[in-house]
């Protein structure tokens, strides 16, 4: 398993630590400090399990509002960003 830090930009949220399973490419867990809690936890809750790809595909672009980021937007980044470096 490999924990990555992530600090997104352009959203509430100050920081990503995302736990994957290397054998597989599976989330195992996400703590994000800062943002919208209860928003927050229940994206945590729904991803542990998934495979880094699927999450990328699904979260990939979303925009907040008039933003063209987002939380799971900035969770894309972070994920391509931890495939880039593995």
């Amino acid at each position: 398993m490999e924990t990555f830090v992530y600090e997104p930009q352009g959203v509430c949220a100050k920081r990503y630590t995302i736990t994957v399973d290397n054998d597989n490419d599976t989330i195992r867990n996400i703590e994000i400090a800062g943002g919208c809690p209860g928003n927050l936890l229940g994206i945590t809750h729904l991803l542990k399990g998934m495979k880094v790809d699927e999450v990328i595909e699904r979260f990939d672009g979303v925009p907040c509002g008039l933003k063209t980021t987002s939380c799971p937007d900035q969770i894309a980044r972070a994920l391509k960003a931890y495939k880039q470096k593995s």
